[in-house]
Parts: structure tokens; sequence; C-alpha cells
């Protein structure tokens, strides 16, 4: 288990190098072919700051913009008392500092977290997950959360959300030029509506290659540490069959941060189980009842 977290550490650093440099590089490929059809390099210095300004900025932020696009409000101890001493106890256990911690207001069962590294890491979960799970299974979904943090997960994950994010952004951008161009005016720019084309193909191809750096294996090993954690694998397996059985998509579903979480918030559909990043549950259970054997 150490061995394979410690390359799970490195795999994470790198991929979020990878991430990076792959969302750079698309972003410069359009302001180049932008820069050619139009004859000005103006176009393509100006993106490529604006690019690189943005890179350095989600890298410091995306934690807070993760944090307040889904809802989640700072959780007052005194309101949950059971939710901080569950994590204070498992922190010790894990040797890691002490996360922020977060509720968000929605009856679907659900947790994550998110940030750059165990120091400036915060864990978030539901108030439905809060209603459902005995202390016991809530340990169980903590010490999945812990295990995101320790092994650099969360590194991957909130930056995969950032870049996501501007992705759907860009395309939504692309799609209105189209949309609400005056297609009667004889002075629009058939170079104008080939960058919006340009930017509408590969602003999805830009989100499923940052999204690609999110590896469903994470959840695998995030279950067993959880459960090594707490030396009983009995209690993630039951935490796990609480969260199949009352399974429903959140109110606040936001495809870029479908990665953070412990399950799929997203409505139930072909193209999300084709693209999500989680393997399904009862394959989660599987490996943990396999470990035992």
């Amino acid at each position: 288990m150490a061995v394979s977290m410690r390359k799970q550490i490195a795999q994470n650093k790198r991929n979020t190098i990878l991430i990076m440099v792959l969302f750079i590089a698309l972003i410069a490929a359009v302001a180049t072919i932008f820069s050619l059809l139009n004859g000005n390099w103006a176009i393509l210095i100006w993106t490529m700051i604006s690019t690189l300004a943005y890179v350095g900025i989600e890298y410091f932020l995306a934690n807070t913009i993760a944090i307040l696009s889904s809802g989640a409000r700072r959780a007052k101890r005194d309101e949950y008392e059971r939710y901080y001493k569950a994590v204070e106890k498992l922190i010790d256990a894990a040797k890691l500092p002490m996360p922020k911690l977060y509720v968000i207001n929605d009856p679907a069962p659900n947790a994550f977290a998110t940030g750059r590294s165990p120091e400036n890491a915060s864990i978030a979960v539901t108030t439905g997950l809060l209603d459902i799970m005995d202390d016991k299974e809530l340990r169980a979904v903590l010490g999945h959360e812990l295990s995101h943090i320790k092994n650099y997960d969360i590194l991957v994950s909130t930056i995969t959300f950032g870049l996501t994010s501007v992705a759907g952004l860009i395309a939504d951008f692309g799609l209105r030029t189209l949309l609400y161009s005056d297609r009667d005016e004889e002075d629009n720019s058939p170079v104008g509506m080939l960058f919006v084309l340009i930017v509408l193909i590969l602003s999805p191809v830009l989100a499923t290659v940052v999204r690609f750096g999110i590896s469903r294996q994470r959840e695998y090993l995030a279950d067993a540490s959880s459960a090594s954690l707490l030396g009983d694998p009995d209690e993630m397996v039951a935490a796990l069959r609480k969260l199949e059985m009352h399974a429903q998509p959140m109110r606040q579903q936001n495809f870029a941060t479908e990665a953070l979480y412990i399950a799929n918030p997203l409505k139930k559909s072909i193209v999300s189980s084709l693209f999500s990043t989680h393997p399904p549950i009862e394959s989660r259970i599987e490996r943990l009842e396999n470990a035992k054997k």
C-alpha cells in the first residue's frame, strides 16, 4: 500500500504538469490559427499572456472556486460536532494537518476534497451524507477523502476542475457568437466564423483531454486506503452500499466538479456514464470484498 501510494503521488504530480502543458498547447494552437488567418501575431502573444496568467491564478485559486461553485458553506463546530470529531480522529492516524470543513445543503449523499496540497486542503460533505451515515460509515467516507488529500489526488482533480470550466466557457462563447451574430450583414467575417467553429470543435476536445488526466484507479486506492486507515474494510463497504442505495443527482450539478466527488453527482445518462471519472460503485465494493479474502 505504501509503495502504491508513493507511486500515485508521483504520478499525480506528473499528471498535473502534463494537463497544464496540454491546456496551454491547445490554446496556443487556436490562437496561432486565428493569428495566421488575420495576419496579426499580436493575437497569439496576448492570448498566451492571458493563458499563462490564468493557469497561474487557477493553480492558487481553484480550491476556492471549487468550494464556491458547489454551494458549500463553512461548517461551524457547534453545529457539526460529529463531523469535526470524526475528521480529528482520522488525521492523527493519517498524519495530516486539519483540513477546512464545509457543508453543502443537498439531500444527495456525497462528499469531496479539494486543494493543492495537504496544507491547504478542504473537505465538503452534503447534509444528505451526514443524515444517512452512522459514525463508522461517516469515518469511512472521510477516510476516503483524507486519502485523496494524502496522495495528492486533490491536486489533479482541482486543476482539472478549473481547466474543464474554462473549456466550457470557451465553448459557450463560441456558441453564443454563432447564435447571436447577424447573418444578414454582408460584412460578417468568414474568418471570424471559421475561428468560432474552431473554438467549438477544440473546446470539448480540451475538456476531454484534461479529464483523461483523472485516473479511475484513484477511487479504488482511496477506498483501500480508507479501509486500511480504519482497520476494517467492512466500514468502507457499508458506506459505499449506502451511497449506491441513496444515489441521486445533486441539485447544483456541474460537469467540471464531477471528478471531485466520492460518487458521481450528475444525473445518470449514457454520456455521463461514458465520460465519468468514477468506476461503478459495485466494482469498488467488489475490490474491497476481494481484498479480505
